[in-house]
């Protein structure tokens, strides 16, 4: 994929409904999004088919869902406010503020690209090591080194490098100067920690369990880039794994192997996926990684992996005074008892919107069909049929002789089980091109002949093959192609 196909993706999920800038009147918000017809049903169907691979496919795992607002020692339990910040720098010419960990990953792209791999490994190490000391003068140098301009006005006239912290605040209170501040949350995962007495009392859970959240979160990007890659407002869709100590290891190998399969089950191609090894982690963490995607400017992060050891639970307990222990009746190989202690935590954690934009650039074709004369080009999303926003459009040839009247009962059946579509507007040619375009996996057309024999034509979306079946039989073919178990099995 190039970046030239990405543009075609971002202008494709506009015109078809899928993503649209956010208050696009007012001349939009920067890097904030909204979701389309079409792109709300992808989505939710993306976060079902985690739901359900998470939650319903597990035993031992439940799910919450916490407030956006929370204490607001929560985040200083959790480290965010005194250490939830990006390195920053700023042209001095064009006065635009950067990343500078960003501007060094994209010379390191550039140099993937132009196949320049010894320089690539090169500033790779030298920006681990960076990173790993948090050197903000190691940064700078970098960027000066490797002689990195500013895109907006092509100079290296920076400023010093300095952290910037990410959590948006707020006030609650009902007068100003009564008002406490609290924050909007950075992360979805402490709402999980804060209730896991909650949730193991009450649903008597035993150790090794999981609790998953879906949910919004919010950071302050200042350079929030590559359409809905990376927003101000986004959706995570995490699970914490709570283990014995001194488990952990094979807990998080089990779930970095359970993910990446879970991935690649998509059928966006098993070689888009690799995974990252973290050098520098985070504050919490004795071992992390990242499951990458090939999206159209390169591997980005799609979901991280990481092992957050007794960090947050311990925290929290300091913190608030109450007890965050669970008392474990089991015995070891010895026969000694475990009793009390503080589980350790693997976690999982994918951006929903980065799920949703890896579907969608995988998912975006440009294929040629016909021939001769009538040789043409279509654009066709070939998304797994269960994950598409219309499972079927239903087309009566013409708008009278009693064809609409069969159309609509055939979707008065179907209804209640599928998303259905229906359009008698245009030549069918056209009507077939445009459910292409929406990822819409069937197609049924009523004709003069479904007045005589009650047979329809199917036209199935990936091979454009047209068959003529029975109306009794539609329900069965979708029942076979369209469900939960071809992606969960």
């Amino acid at each position: 994929m190039s970046e030239e196909i990405f543009k075609k993706v971002v202008s494709h999920a506009k015109e078809y409904g899928f993503v649209f800038p956010s208050s696009e009147i007012y001349d939009g918000l920067g890097a904030v999004y909204d979701y389309g017809q079409n792109g709300v049903e992808l989505k939710n169907n993306l976060r079902q088919y985690w739901w359900k691979a998470m939650v319903q496919m597990h035993e031992n795992i439940v799910g919450i869902d916490a407030a956006i607002f929370m204490h607001p020692k929560t985040w200083k339990a959790s480290g965010h406010i005194d250490g939830f910040s990006d390195p920053m720098i700023d042209n001095k010419d064009s006065k635009k503020r950067y990343r500078a960990d960003q501007l060094l990953e994209d010379k390191i792209t550039k140099y993937e690209k132009e196949g320049k791999t010894n320089k690539a490994e090169e500033l790779q190490a030298a920006l681990d090591k960076v990173t790993l000391d948090n050197d903000l003068a190691g940064f700078k140098s970098l960027i000066e080194q490797y002689e990195i301009a500013c895109p907006i006005s092509g100079t290296r006239n920076w400023t010093d490098v300095r952290q910037f912290n990410l959590m948006f605040s707020t006030e609650m209170g009902a007068m100003a100067e009564d008002a406490d501040k609290i924050y909007l949350r950075p992360e979805t995962a402490q709402g999980i920690f804060v209730n896991f007495l909650n949730v193991q009392k009450s649903g008597r859970m035993k150790i090794p369990f999981g609790i998953a959240q879906t949910g919004k979160a919010f950071r302050n990007e200042i350079i929030a880039r590559q359409f809905i890659m990376r927003m101000r407002e986004f959706e995570q869709m995490e699970m914490q794994f709570f283990v014995r100590p001194g488990t952990q290891k094979q807990w998080y190998e089990y779930w970095k192997e359970t993910r990446i399969k879970w991935h690649k089950k998509l059928g966006l191609g098993d070689d888009n996926y690799r995974f990252h090894n973290h050098v520098k982690m985070a504050h919490y963490a004795d071992d992390a990684v990242d499951i990458e995607f090939n999206y159209p400017f390169g591997f980005k992060e799609l979901e991280g992996i990481h092992s957050r050891t007794d960090f947050d639970l311990k925290n929290h307990q300091e913190l608030s005074g109450k007890k965050m222990q669970y008392f474990d009746a089991e015995l070891d190989e010895n026969g000694k008892a475990y009793g009390n202690y503080i589980p350790y935590v693997v976690e999982t954690s994918v951006g929903l919107d980065r799920l949703f934009l890896s579907v969608l650039c995988a998912s975006y074709k440009e294929e040629e069909v016909g021939e001769g004369d009538k040789k043409d080009t279509r654009v066709v999303l070939s998304l797994p049929a269960i994950l598409a926003p219309y499972k079927v459009a239903i087309f009566p040839l013409t708008k009278k002789d009693g064809l609409p009247e069969i159309a609509r009962k055939i979707i008065d059946e179907l209804k209640f089980d599928y998303n259905c579509f229906y359009e008698e507007k245009d030549a069918i040619g056209k009507r077939y091109r445009r459910q292409d375009a929406l990822g819409t996996p069937f197609c049924i057309t009523v004709d003069h002949e479904s007045l005589e024999n009650q047979t329809v034509t199917i036209r199935y979306r990936d091979t454009m093959v047209q068959e003529r079946i029975p109306i009794s039989k539609i329900r069965e073919i979708l029942a076979s192609e369209v469900n939960w178990s071809k992606l969960l099995a």
